[in-house]
């Protein structure tokens, strides 16, 4: 698959990576790649899909914009049939620019992932309506875990989780313990499941006939790799390599489309 690199969002907001593409009215496929993995689906310069580990739609789209770290890329070849996102592109992009507001806002009490906080210590007693997202937290909330730890152990986004502790700060019920640096963890290779080789098989024969093995095969050792522990990181550019060898265009589209509708479809029986 064509896919281009745009961007680091280290470097550069994803907001100000993804306005020109919705600008210049693009069709195709954003991805970021980071501490995990996501996609904005764009059609004609609208946002009509998107999913992070956690969220889809709206929400997975306003998740992203918090993430500092992740490289991103487009390719307008990709197309889906997904459509999780209900908001107008102009509704959804003020929508980002307004939780760019309350993330000043969280900030000033939640700064960074790495803040630990602990239950508050209160000279009276009062009686306190506390929701069931607000005992979760305070469940976990020992003095010793992180913002980032909390948000893992909860399976919730930054925002929800940073939200959620900002409340009770203000409430009274918790109070920071110290700030520990995130730890860089290196990320686990992680493998391509037993189906994925056939299925990419499959859909290159169709088009290829019986030398579609052979030139999978090759491929796969030259990137000096193997079908049995081929790393999900490499997908990207097994496939750029295997559609090079596809010399008819419309050939190349239909085989871009079958295998990503295929991995789209494993991700979506997955979550």
């Amino acid at each position: 698959m064509p896919s281009y690199f745009i961007g680091e969002l280290s470097e550069t907001r994803l907001f100000d990576l993804v306005k020109p593409l919705l600008d210049g009215k693009k069709s195709g496929m954003i991805s970021i790649k980071g501490r995990e993995y996501s996609e904005i689906h764009i059609e004609g310069g609208k946002i009509i899909h998107a999913w992070t580990n956690y969220n889809t739609g709206e929400e997975a789209i306003l998740a992203m914009m918090e993430w500092r770290v992740g490289r991103v890329s487009f390719d307008w070849e990709v197309t889906t049939e997904e459509r999780t996102v209900n908001e107008s592109t102009e509704q959804l992009l003020a929508s980002w620019k307004n939780r760019e507001e309350e993330w000043k806002i969280i900030r000033e009490s939640v700064p960074s992932p790495g803040v630990m906080f602990r239950i508050a210590m209160q000279d009276g007693v009062e009686d306190r309506s506390i929701t069931g997202d607000q005992w979760k937290v305070l469940a976990l909330c020992n003095g010793s875990k992180r913002v980032s730890d909390i948000a893992a152990a909860l399976q919730w986004d930054m925002y929800k989780t940073s939200n959620t502790i900002f409340q009770m700060v203000r409430g009274g019920l918790l109070e920071r313990a110290g700030e520990a640096p995130e730890e860089q963890k290196p990320l686990q290779k992680k493998t391509v499941g037993e189906g994925f080789f056939p299925m990419v098989e499959n859909a290159l024969k169709k088009l290829m006939g019986p030398i579609a093995p052979i030139i999978i095969d090759d491929i796969i050792a030259e990137i000096g790799e193997s079908r049995e522990a081929f790393p999900q990181e490499m997908v990207d550019k097994l496939l750029e390599a295997i559609v090079s060898e596809i010399p008819d265009m419309a050939k190349r589209a239909e085989f871009t489309k079958v295998v990503h509708n295929a991995l789209a479809n494993d991700h979506k029986m997955k979550s």
